[in-house]
């Protein structure tokens, strides 16, 4: 703690010491470029262009309203990563972008195959459901879980920025936007520059890239592909795993540990995109194949199981301004997901207590099973969204911007399954079962039956510009779900330009999170079992926020929170078993700090800190897993034209143990990556990049199954050639 304090303050302190000398003479320059940006319609063409020659294109954001604004003057704590910041970082994948942003900690799944989890504000669970993500401003949730695609990884060569809201996003974003949303925002720019590229890495990994954009009439055509693959990082072992807890039990050696998390991938992301006029067509195509099953399905190691994903998604925007205070915007997106997962659930010559519903039972066993080829379940489903919005913008009314919108969303789920357990396949009965699998497809010993659910929704938002100093915005959104009912949430935010170079903010929001199908609907399965009276998880979020800027090239954001979360859901031991019940409310509080400085012209620096307590409502006991501090520092030098040099650190806080662990608590990591780039000629760069620069043995809390934890990848290196034209 003293030692990311320390950091701070120094940093905070620096930046107040700096030569002042010319700082009324900017302050007077700044004070006339306020006024004169209350003059400048942002809407308009003429208006963002001049502005952004100011503070730089990284300073606007629409997440926070739907409408562009600068940055500090958007009602919401926001951050952005521009397409420049994530070649500085030498990132590769998106997980390794929003390391970045204050209070976001990328951590991994302990419920599923080592799917990356971002814990918000002490806010994570499993299948990490409350947070949002976008990709071009729409969602492309895993329906059946409400999280990510299993195993998602997003590649970056075709990314322009990153979108971050902290806190609360119902009230625009509606569902699952409740410990933040994320917006994925891909290159969308009108030139005919051609990319490609190729990188080399340890763990036997290699991608590839192309980017390409021709202008035509009116428009332009993008497109990009990109592939990466990897066996993984074979060190990060596995001692022991769940299957050792029953061989100690039954005096088997059945478990394959000690071998490595399987954590290999082979990810293809493709982007073809269309722009004429006011229509744009964008088509997304994202595929993982045989991807790792992490520590298995079940906590029990499994080498040989896969994930298997392929996501299409097509999407139609049109946008126009039918006047000089109107504006329309409109989409409507269609998307089919296909899952395969493949899961030795327990590895050959396992034995297993088995209930007379065939599924693994530790309390009315009707035998013990020997599963020669191991325990295996091969789940499948097929998922359709459709959504469809319509949103209209007036600001001709005494200062006022007022949008309305409504929209429509319809979601399916379709499931297949193959296995050698459960209810019609055995019932504890059979001494020895092999490794044939059963099909229970269309029979109601599924996993899930077929679902759907519908949802219809109404916003109004006012953006109220009080004078030159206050304004005020006012929102709230209806949603009506077919299966679980409505929820209603507000937002209020005021923001003071409280100086010439300080902005206050004050912030209220409320949001909610559906519960899954998983959630709802979950049948036949040894771990759990759904619950259709499952109620939303809801949340209120208060913010204070400041942002100082001393000068042109020094930003100080400050941020304060508390929120309170209500019918939190999770597992419940019942007497049918574990059973998905609304179960706790949660409080937290606590603060988020970030210094931007420009040095000079070729050195900048970038730090943040990051500290939160989150505890049960009832017990106050501290909520198990997510960090209690985090810190970050980013140093960019050009060396000269040729040369470029980055480097990161970042520290991660210790981390409590849940009531029932008995393990010591998650020890706190520092980590550190370095990038150089070189130049070579117009158009062809190499860069080199050093991940995880002192082999730091890092690690992400398990539930327990692998009581050495999840390892996170040891040191690696990268060469990476491109060349553009």
């Amino acid at each position: 703690m003293s030692f990311t304090r320390s950091i701070i303050n120094i940093s905070i302190m620096s930046a107040l010491a700096l030569n002042s000398s010319n700082l009324f003479a900017k302050s007077v320059s700044l004070n006339k470029t306020l006024i004169d940006e209350e003059l400048v319609n942002e809407e308009s063409v003429e208006g963002e262009d001049s502005l952004e020659d100011f503070y730089g294109d990284e300073d606007f954001v629409s997440i926070a309203t739907g409408n562009k604004k600068l940055i500090h003057k958007a009602p919401g704590v926001t951050s952005v990563i521009t397409r420049e910041e994530i070649d500085n970082l030498g990132a590769t994948h998106l997980d390794e972008v929003l390391e970045r942003i204050p209070g976001l900690h990328v951590g991994t799944s302990n419920l599923s195959r080592l799917d990356p989890i971002y814990s918000i504000r002490g806010i994570q669970t499993g299948f990490n459901p409350q947070v949002l993500v976008l990709l071009n401003g729409v969602d492309f949730k895993n329906s059946f879980s409400e999280g990510l695609p299993y195993t998602f990884r997003y590649p970056l060569s075709n990314v322009e920025r990153i979108e971050v809201i902290r806190g609360p996003g119902s009230a625009l974003y509606g569902a699952d936007a409740f410990s933040g949303v994320i917006n994925i925002i891909t290159t969308q720019v009108e030139n005919k520059k051609i990319a490609i590229g190729g990188r080399l890495g340890s763990f036997d990994s290699h991608d590839i890239w192309i980017n390409a954009g021709h202008k035509i009439d009116k428009g332009y055509l993008r497109f990009s592909l990109e592939n990466q693959v990897s066996d993984g990082d074979k060190k990060r072992s596995a001692q022991t795993d769940l299957q050792t807890v029953f061989d100690n039990v039954f005096g088997t050696s059945a478990s394959l540990a000690p071998i490595a998390l399987d954590s290999r991938y082979d990810v293809l992301n493709i982007q073809a995109d269309v722009k004429w006029h006011d229509f744009q067509w964008e088509n997304w195509y994202w595929q993982q194949t045989d991807g790792g099953v992490g520590p298995g399905g079940a906590q029990a190691l499994d080498p040989s199981g896969f994930q298997n994903v392929e996501l299409f998604r097509t999407l139609l925007k049109y946008q126009t301004d039918i006047s000089n205070n109107a504006h329309i915007n409109s989409y409507v997106s269609w998307m089919k997901t296909n899952n395969d997962s493949f899961f030795n659930l327990f590895p050959d010559n396992a034995v297993l207590p088995i209930g007379a519903d065939g599924n693994i039972n530790f309390s009315n066993i009707a035998g013990i099973v020997l599963f020669k080829d191991g325990y295996i379940g091969n789940p499948k489903s097929v998922e359709k969204n459709m959504h469809a919005h319509l949103s209209f913008s007036w600001s001709g009314w005494n200062s006022h911007n007022i949008t309305t919108a409504v929209g429509y969303s319809a979601l399916n789920v379709k499931a297949q399954e193959f296995k050698n357990f459960g209810p019609g396949i055995i019932d504890g009965s059979q001494p020895v079962v092999d490794g044939t699998l059963t099909d229970v497809t269309g029979t109601p010993f599924i996993y899930i039956p077929d679902v759907s659910r519908n949802n219809r929704y109404v916003l109004i938002q006012d953006e109220w510009k009080i004078s030159n100093d206050w304004e005020l915005t006012l929102g709230t959104r209806y949603d009506n779900y077919s299966d679980f009912g409505s929820s209603i949430n507000p937002r209020a935010a005021l923001v003071w330009q409280t100086s010439n170079n300080m902005t206050t903010k004050v912030l209220f929001g409320s949001a909610f999170r559906a519960p899954s199908f998983n959630e709802l609907f979950l049948i036949n399965n040894p771990s759990a079992l759904g619950n259709p009276n499952v109620k939303p998880e809801k949340i209120d979020t208060w913010e204070l926020s400041f942002e100082y800027r001393p000068r042109f090239d020094v930003r100080i954001s400050t941020n304060v929170y508390r929120y309170k979360a209500t019918d939190l859901i999770d597992k419940l031991a019942t007497s049918e078993g574990l059973k998905t019940e609304n179960v706790r409310d949660q409080n937290g509080y606590g603060l988020e700090s970030e210094v931007q400085w420009k040095i000079n012209e070729k050195l900048t620096a970038y730090a943040n800190y990051s500290w939160q307590h989150s505890e049960d409502d009832k017990t106050g006991v501290r909520v198990a897993d997510a960090p209690k501090q985090l810190f970050y520092l980013d140093i960019h030098y050009d060396l000269n034209e040729q040369w470029q040099l980055g480097t990161q650190l970042w520290w991660v806080g210790s981390r409590t143990r849940a009531i029932s662990d008995m393990r010591e608590p998650v020890d706190s990591d520092i980590l550190s990556n370095i990038k150089i780039s070189w130049n070579i000629l117009s158009g062809i760069k190499l860069h080199g990049v050093v991940k995880n620069v002192f082999d730091t043995k890092a690690s992400e809390p398990s539930n327990g199954s692998v009581p050495n934890d999840f390892q996170r990848e040891g040191r690696s290196l990268w060469l990476e050639a491109e060349y553009s034209f």
